[in-house]
């Protein structure tokens, strides 16, 4: 062998010794690494910006950074990762236990870096965390934090729009989404945005944003995630065939999602077909005891003649209720308003409600609160509420019957009619049970007498009145003959 060729075998050699030595210690992935990300990647990168996350993906980022941690425990980065994947599976799972393990966790990356020295990811996960509590005053303090030491850093305004919502400040959500949008465009700030647009009134806005969060999302938990929210506005609207297509996507797309299965059941039981709806409803609970769920399952049975079973359901839901604020400190305080005006006593209901609108101003909370007067008898508070609920824009069946029936009791039947109306025209089947009582509501009150109201009608019958005869025209003088010209002299022609 030559000596160039065998100084070419060894330079091949120390080559192929490089590069397998890179393989070997390569710390992590790099941006142009051709493989596909793995679970736990795709988890950290989807929690990393606030989106959903697979249940597998989860499970196996959860166990990533247990073990790393469990030799690392002085990673900030690392803890916070953790408590925004435990938050994710208890907002996947609606298991109360998650909730003192992410707080633990996010307190953990806290003291090992505070927020003095700018730990913004845990410091944006404690907010998360709170808005998930529906504690949406820590929330809001927890993002202005965050946005106050560096206001371009995007996750802060996620947080700012759910906690401002929650509080009753929709101007102020609108401002942090507009935020949002401008710095980070994409699912995130899409999905806040249409939530936004919703709670104006404009579901026009609101569908088109999410359909762009849609075109955005890449994960099959993601897109899964907005065609769930896609039928959710379609069903506000009474759409219910397109409500059916998009939750039956989600769950294509992401079978273990219990929401789409909620969401599926509602419709179900809006098209008669109830047995259907109670199986959904029954398989959605079993992925994540939702207390909002429960109630709904019972007030289908109810309206099917099962009340036995409806009983059983409002029994596990108070339990289900009572182990969840214990446990993990989350404030169910509308539900169980809710499932005490209609179903429990209504005065318990005022003092929850009562106490929750001291807290959070928002227009769900002000329907609960003038429903639950209502049915304490006390309407002409129950109208002040209402109208709160109805008048800032959000249009849901739900708020206009609540409106109709206290107006109704308080003997407006004009304003009831044109609140009946307007629940039949958003959605007619909102519920299995106000549902048909709306219908019998408004055919009950009748339409309104022919001739349009009566203080549009004169009291006396109508008479002429004499106008005042016109004047004689004078005659017209005779008619003058005009004088004739004076002719021009010779002298002048």
């Amino acid at each position: 062998m030559t000596f160039t060729g065998r100084k070419t075998l060894v330079a091949a050699a120390v080559a192929v010794v490089l590069i397998a030595g890179a393989l070997l210690i390569r710390p992590a992935r790099v941006g142009d690494d051709a493989r596909p990300p793995g679970p736990d990647e795709r988890a950290r990168a989807a929690v990393g910006m606030g989106a959903p996350a697979a249940a597998v993906d989860l499970s196996a980022l959860v166990a990533d950074r247990e073990k790393w941690l469990a030799g690392h425990a002085d990673d900030d980065a690392s803890w916070a990762v953790l408590g925004s994947a435990y938050l994710e599976q208890a907002r996947r799972t609606a298991e109360p236990a998650w909730y003192p393990k992410a707080e633990n966790a996010l307190k953990r990356s806290l003291e090992v870096r505070p927020a003095e020295k700018g730990n913004f990811d845990a410091m944006t996960g404690m907010g998360a965390l709170a808005n998930a509590r529906r504690d949406y005053g820590t929330a809001k303090r927890w993002g202005e934090l965050v946005r106050a030491q560096a206001p371009k850093r995007w996750t802060a305004y996620p947080v700012l729009v759910d906690a401002y919502a929650g509080l009753g400040d929709y101007k102020a959500a609108e401002k942090a989404m507009e935020r949002l949008v401008d710095l980070r465009p994409g699912l995130v700030a899409f999905v806040r945005a249409s939530q936004v647009y919703r709670d104006r009134g404009w579901r026009e806005d609101a569908t088109m944003s999410m359909e762009h969060a849609a075109g955005a999302a890449k994960a099959p938990a993601e897109k899964a995630y907005v065609l769930f929210r896609l039928g959710e506005l379609a069903w506000e609207r009474g759409d219910e065939q397109e409500a059916l297509r998009q939750y039956e996507g989600a769950l294509r797309t992401d079978p273990a999602q219990a929401d789409a299965l909620g969401g599926r059941a509602r419709v179900l039981a809006a098209l008669g077909r109830g047995g259907e709806a109670v199986r959904d409803y029954r398989l959605a609970l079993g992925r994540a005891a939702s207390p909002g769920l429960s109630l709904e399952l019972g007030e289908l049975l109810e309206s099917l003649g099962r009340g036995e079973e409806a009983r059983a359901v409002y029994g596990g839901l108070t339990a289900q209720v009572a182990r969840g604020t214990a446990q993990s400190g989350v404030n169910e305080e509308l539900v169980l308003g809710r499932f005490e005006a209609d179903h429990g006593e209504p005065a318990a209901a005022v003092r929850r409600l009562t106490a929750e609108w001291a807290r959070h101003k928002s227009l769900p909370v002000a329907d609960a609160l003038g429903w639950a007067l209502h049915k304490a008898g006390d309407d002409t508070s129950a109208l002040e509420y209402a109208k709160k609920a109805t008048e800032q824009g959000l249009r849901l069946a739900e708020f206009s019957y609540h409106r109709a029936m206290i107006e109704r009791a308080l003997g407006d039947e004009a304003a009831a009619r044109r609140h009946l109306q307007e629940t039949l025209r958003t959605n007619p089947r909102f519920s299995p049970v106000h549902g048909p009582l709306a219908k019998d509501a408004l055919a009950s009150i009748g339409q309104p007498p022919a001739g349009g109201p009566e203080n549009m009608q004169p009291a006396t019958p109508w008479v002429a009145p004499e106008l005042p005869k016109a004047k004689p025209v004078a005659k017209q003088a005779a008619k003058r003959v005009p004088e004739p010209v004076p002719k021009a002299s010779s002298a002048g022609r």
